[in-house]
């Protein structure tokens, strides 16, 4: 009986070591199908990566595209609004040919310089008030001081050019000649 047992000993020790044989070729295997799944999903993940990068960089020239082609017709509105203005400047023009009565072509240009200023309040441009007003050397530029005494010191007396806002944004100063000197007498 002693005998059997070693025999089946013998016999079972056997098969743990080819299961100890045949486990290290399976592990290798295993671990062999799993880096192949991984391999799969790394070059996955890089074609994935590489096609992100090109949409970014398509969405990068379309965008520079649509920003070169607004600021290429950025004004289209402002000139669609202009062009009325220009045929009536044309129209004073050819009238003005055609006849020696300048009453009406002075009163045709004052109404076409109306429209102008309708058409650049639209967009929001907007006249600077100078005459009259306290200088403010935000908005004006002082071309010239005077002396005089109808008018508070730091006071424009004249506007030589106007000058224009942009949405509250200074576009333009005004160009203006500033009372010095004197302050007005308060009775």
């Amino acid at each position: 009986m002693m005998e059997d047992d070693k025999n089946e000993k013998a016999e079972g020790g056997t098969e743990q070591v080819e299961e100890k044989a045949a486990g290290p070729e399976a592990e290798i295997d295993k671990i062999k199908k799993q880096l192949a799944v991984k391999e799969a999903e790394a070059k996955e993940n890089h074609e994935r990566f590489l096609r992100a990068c090109a949409d970014l960089e398509n969405l990068k020239k379309r965008a520079l595209r649509e920003k070169e082609e607004f600021v290429r017709f950025a004004q289209e509105g402002m000139i669609r609004e202009l062009l009325p203005t220009l045929d009536n400047l044309e129209r004073a023009v050819e009238h003005s040919k055609a006849t020696l009565d300048f009453s009406g072509l002075v009163e045709g240009v004052d109404l076409t310089v109306k429209q102008f200023l309708q058409c650049l309040d639209k967009f929001g441009v907007k006249p600077v008030k100078a005459a009259g007003e306290r200088f403010d050397p935000n908005i004006h530029e002082a071309i010239m001081q005077v002396d005089e005494g109808d008018y508070d010191t730091d006071t424009v007396v004249c506007e030589h050019q106007k000058g224009y806002l942009l949405n509250e944004r200074l576009l333009r100063p005004c160009l203006v000649t500033v009372a010095k000197g004197r302050k007005k007498l308060e009775e």
